[in-house]
């Protein structure tokens, strides 16, 4: 008997390696895991990505105790920069991330020509939902849409039935994109369904409420955990258990910039559900995800991921989602289309 979706991850790693990465033959692919990485997933890219005629390198790391940064100290860092030196390709399944570490920092200056995908935590379910399944060309134009009607937007105000109500403005470079993801050009590229726009950080002020998941460190949360906002910086935490220890996490670092918001992604990928994944649960359809931490452009000790569920989006006073679902009768349509009616 076939194992669990044996089939459907076949499909799904084709699409990955040929039509997301479009590898071509004799193309090194570096596929890394660590310990608490889905073997099957691991197996499956590598075997599509030597059908493809390229040559699928993997390495299978223990899992440090934390991500980015925080992980530094415990990867074999010079021996893993080498093998991204040379690559052409590489797809990280570490569930420990790699990602936003110094390891990271140096296989994406040191090989301008690396095409990376990040894709940590993945497992057979979520790949077969959030890339088999999943229908790019309709996708493509969702977003497309969804970027041309945000790029002129002057004010933001994104509230959730929890309780969230903050308000922030666009940076002056009023930079909005998305990933559609592919990865067939140099560079970082993630997993279809996130959208990017530019928060000036500085203008984040109100009350910002996850009540889907932080990753790191607590993943599925039971309480809301509530964060008052002054001028992009953590100024409170609310009183819930999760809070509390969410708290001592990021002041554990003694790191002012912990304590900082670093940027905003809403998520729609018409396949992703609430699971505690981060690479999934910030592609919630309807969900937007807050950073915290580091970033390129502001280092950190390490960085943290929040999910705000169910929200409602208004650019410029106008109201495009309400509760998660689309009310910008083009967006409408093609949500629709992609099953979030």
């Amino acid at each position: 008997m076939p194992g669990w979706y044996e089939f459907e991850l076949g499909k799904a790693a084709d699409i990955l390696v040929n039509e997301l990465f479009k590898l071509k033959e004799g193309e090194t692919m570096v596929i890394t895991a660590d310990t608490e990485s889905d073997e099957r997933v691991v197996n499956a890219t590598a075997r599509a990505a030597f059908a493809a005629g390229g040559k699928p390198m993997v390495i299978w790391l223990a899992s440090p105790l934390g991500v980015g940064k925080a992980a530094d100290p415990m990867f074999p860092t010079e021996s893993l920069v080498g093998a991204l030196k040379g690559a052409d390709a590489w797809v990280e399944f570490n569930n420990q991330w790699i990602f936003y570490s110094n390891v990271y920092d140096r296989a994406m200056k040191e090989n301008p020509k690396l095409r990376y995908n990040c894709l940590v935590g993945m497992n057979v379910d979520m790949m077969v939902r959030t890339i088999g399944r999943v229908d790019y060309p309709t996708l493509k134009e969702f977003l497309d849409k969804l970027t041309e009607i945000v790029k002129d937007t002057n004010e933001f105000r994104i509230t959730t039935p929890a309780g969230m109500d903050v308000t922030f403005k666009m940076t002056k470079e009023r930079r909005a994109g998305y990933s559609l993801g592919y990865s067939d050009t140099p560079g970082a590229h993630m997993m279809s369904g996130q959208v990017y726009w530019g928060m000036d950080a500085e203008t984040l002020n109100g009350k910002l409420v996850f009540d889907g998941s932080v990753n790191p460190p607590l993943g599925l949360i039971k309480d809301p955990i509530e964060l008052t906002i002054k001028n992009g910086d953590i100024m409170a935490f609310g009183s819930g258990n999760d809070a509390v220890k969410y708290e001592a996490w990021l002041r554990s670092f003694n790191d002012p910039n912990m304590l900082k918001i670093a940027h905003l992604c809403p998520g729609f990928n018409p396949g992703a559900k609430l699971t505690g994944d981060v690479v999934e649960d910030e592609r919630v359809w309807g969900s937007v995800e807050f950073g915290i931490g580091n970033m390129a452009w502001r280092p950190a000790a390490s960085h943290s991921d929040g999910i705000c569920m169910n929200v409602s989006i208004w650019l410029d006073g106008k109201q495009i989602l309400d509760k998660g679902k689309c009310v910008h009768p083009e967006l409408a349509k093609l949500a629709k289309k992609l099953g979030k009616a």
